[in-house]
């Protein structure tokens, strides 16, 4: 019998249930381009009503459901977005509202808690009285939780207030909610009013919750429209996406309720980790399903310990040469978390003994590709 491998890389790994498999064999389908499909359209009210919008639009992909909203705002070539200089769409998702949409990003230095400072984000609002120099400034964009930041949540007082700023300078919000269900769980904020605030959020359903496939589009029934449009022209109109739908609707209804069992386990993998004399973690920043651990003997490099765990069939990224990044899942179980702390002990003394030599991980990971 082959070992059981704790795969802590990320939460897009998950395998579909029994659930979400059954579901898709029985799911009422049809053309989702031409006339609809029945699952989908149902999924998509149940998405609207829960987060609190007037409609939604399920896509392929977190990154087309964030160009999506970016370009259905930006609707002017020129135009100018503000976001954290360490979020998602500003690093990770190839330039697309840039290269794609002709958008323009505007960084913002990003706090460790995943926030931009208030003032800076007013400071970096263009003032009409530059129009001729400078790009419009149409969108501020944020991201609940923060990947960078190690998973933090962003509060919702927070959020109101970008959102007044936004507002009152007749700008739009877009929030980046890749793991929003994770933050809502943490925070004990309803999802609904955790977003209240935004004219648009993008919702992965592959991450956090477990589905197969995709992520949603929320927002009003106009910005939904327009989204089709473009959802279409990049090539994310697919036909009878009801099967994808129907185990995302499963991933909703069964994941959202296990979420608080994944932030206890990083909780507890944080609190074993900072008891490893070369590790430190801040466990007050474990707000969610994510930790990352900072190593600090000079002896040990984040690619010679991701080597040594891996043969010890215990997979994680390098974040940097001398931090890591771990996300809690669904398919991660207590005596996991216990099993993978038992191995990353080993590896440490495997390595202070001079067990490898290799900077190569086997399966080829960067220090970049922590940001999925």
């Amino acid at each position: 019998m082959a070992a059981r491998v704790v795969d802590l890389r990320t939460d897009t790994i998950t395998k579909p249930t029994d659930a979400m498999r059954a579901a898709m064999a029985v799911a009422d389908v049809g053309d989702d381009v031409r006339d609809g499909d029945p699952t989908a359209r149902r999924f998509e009210a149940e998405m609207a009503a829960l987060m609190g919008k007037e409609a939604a639009l399920f896509v392929p992909s977190g990154t087309m459901a964030n160009l999506v909203s970016v370009l259905v705002h930006c609707d002017v070539r020129g135009s100018e977005v503000i976001l954290g200089d360490d979020s998602h769409i500003h690093l990770y998702e190839n330039g697309g509202i840039a290269t794609i949409g002709g958008v323009h990003p505007r960084p913002v230095r990003s706090n460790p808690d995943g926030t931009m400072d208030i003032d800076r984000i007013v400071a970096a609002i263009r003032s009409p009285d530059g129009v001729i120099y400078y790009p419009t400034t149409r969108l501020i964009c944020l991201e609940n939780t923060h990947v960078n930041s190690g998973g933090r949540c962003l509060s919702v007082e927070y959020t109101d207030k970008v959102g007044e700023i936004a507002k009152s300078r007749g700008l739009k919000l877009h929030i980046d909610g890749a793991r929003i269900f994770n933050a809502s769980v943490a925070l004990g904020v309803p999802v609904d009013r955790l977003v209240k605030a935004a004219d648009s959020v993008s919702v992965c359903l592959s991450k956090g919750l477990g589905a197969p496939v995709g992520s949603v589009i929320v927002g009003s029934k106009a910005f939904i429209d327009k989204a089709k449009f473009l959802r279409k022209t990049l090539g994310g109109g697919m036909r009878q996406v009801g099967v994808l739908c129907a185990a995302a609707h499963v991933a909703v209804r069964d994941t959202v309720g296990k979420l608080a069992d994944d932030h206890r386990r990083a909780k507890a993998l944080a609190e074993g980790l900072n008891k490893i004399e070369q590790f430190t973690v801040d466990s007050a920043s474990v707000e969610t399903n994510m930790v990352f651990f900072d190593i600090v003997d000079s002896r040990i490099s984040s690619y010679k310990l991701c080597q040594i765990l891996e043969k010890r069939n215990v997979l994680a990224n390098p974040r940097s040469l001398k931090s890591v990044r771990l996300v809690l899942h669904y398919h991660i179980s207590d005596s996991d978390v216990q099993s993978a702390l038992t191995c990353f002990e080993k590896a440490v003394e495997e390595l202070l003994m001079g067990g490898t030599e290799s900077e190569h991980l086997a399966d080829g990971a960067t220090k970049n590709s922590y940001g999925y």
